[in-house]
């Protein structure tokens, strides 16, 4: 049997859970299929640093930046960058001005879910295909045999969208930077020197094409990603169910670093590897009646420009406002959602490509520093 949907977002994330809430607050019904069995399958994890021009003003069209406010960890925006041998090169505190602060993204994804409506995620739904019916209808295939139909079909389902093939034949390709993720648990007790060493801010180790981004977590743990500029077989040759053998392959990387640094590595409880990668810098696609993309499916890019939440919340917003701007006018609404989102999306895309190569390249420390002490113009 097929159901119907006048609106479909598939993917529950931030970008697709900000879509359908703004849909809501605008008295218009979305449906979101969502490939986790329920809001508690996995932990979310991270954090976030919600920006003033984008993430931030997406939540007001959401009504709820001021919830929001309530979870923002205070200390959060405090940046430090140290070099391979430990030397502190940039130490800001959090100025307190609101402009980026942090919050801990399984907190601000359960902001959205409890602000929809019951009923509206349909959970343990993972889409295998989606084809075009003829004006502008779509069906969508989930991989317990099932199907709908929907008259919107968003597609708001990550770096693998199962909707982009609809639009575009564009696939992420790897950036070249491999990251291994690792957490150190109950921080203040069992690792007291790695969270003074990490701050309360968010925290960068640069040297040598390779280095680690850090943050604390409201859980006092230590989240941390050991980046490597490396080809894109390197993690498949390691071993990460064995994690002192993994630890010792990453550790490889950073022979003569600081030992607080590579402590951040060998004293870590968890080890996860994860590649990097992007979509084409301006990657867009033609006008296609009934269905567009949000997110990291319409402008997957690398974490380097910390734009990719942001960017998806702004997008669904902005999509959301569309519609409800152009009553019984969907390709007019797309129309305006997409000449907004391309040139949005490839601003970002191209800063985040531009700051991976400052970040990892040959003076990847000593450029880092002039960004952040003199800003952009300084490179």
């Amino acid at each position: 049997m097929t159901t119907h949907y006048p609106i479909a977002v598939i993917g529950g994330g931030l970008g697709g859970l900000t879509a359908a809430r703004v849909l809501h607050v605008n008295g218009i019904e979305a449906t979101i299929f969502e490939l986790e069995a329920s809001a508690q399958a996995r932990t979310q994890g991270g954090m976030l640093d919600i920006h003033e021009e984008n993430g931030q003003q997406a939540l007001h069209a959401a009504g709820l930046h001021d919830d929001f406010r309530k979870i923002i960890r205070e200390g959060g925006q405090a940046t430090r960058l140290v070099g391979p041998d430990g030397t502190v090169h940039v130490s800001a505190e959090d100025d307190g001005d609101g402009g980026r602060p942090e919050v801990d993204r399984g907190e601000l994804r359960d902001l959205l879910l409890n602000s929809l409506p019951d009923g509206t995620i349909r959970w343990d739904s993972r889409v295998t295909g989606a084809r075009a019916l003829g004006d502008g209808r779509h069906e969508v295939t989930f991989a317990d045999g099932s199907t709908i139909t929907a008259d919107l079909l968003i597609g708001a389902d990550g770096a693998w969208s199962r909707v982009r093939p609809l639009l575009s034949d564009a696939k992420p390709a790897y950036t070249g930077i491999s990251f291994v993720e690792t957490d150190l648990v109950d921080a203040d007790t069992r690792h007291p020197r790695s969270a003074a060493v990490i701050g309360d801010g968010f925290f960068i180790g640069l040297g040598h094409e390779r280095g680690f981004l850090a943050h604390r977590e409201t859980d006092d743990s230590l989240h941390v990603y050991a980046a490597l500029k490396t080809d894109e077989g390197w993690l498949d040759t390691v071993d990460f169910t064995d994690h002192a053998a993994a630890k010792a392959a990453v550790l490889a990387h950073f022979e003569g670093w600081h030992q607080d640094l590579r402590a951040l590595v060998a004293d870590a409880d968890t080890i996860i590897p994860r590649r990097i990668h992007a979509l084409p810098v301006g990657h867009r696609w033609e006008r296609t009646p009934g269905v567009t993309l949000l997110g990291d499916a319409a402008h997957l890019m690398s974490p380097f420009a910390g734009e990719g939440a942001n960017l998806a919340m702004l997008d669904g917003a902005e999509l959301a406002l569309a519609i409800a701007a152009h009553p019984g006018d969907t390709e007019a609404a797309l129309t305006a959602y997409e000449e907004a989102l391309f040139p949005r999306g490839e601003a970002s895309a191209d800063e985040s490509a531009t700051s991976l190569e400052t970040m990892f390249g040959e003076r990847g420390l000593e450029q880092t520093v002039e960004f952040f002490t003199t800003g952009p113009a300084a490179e």
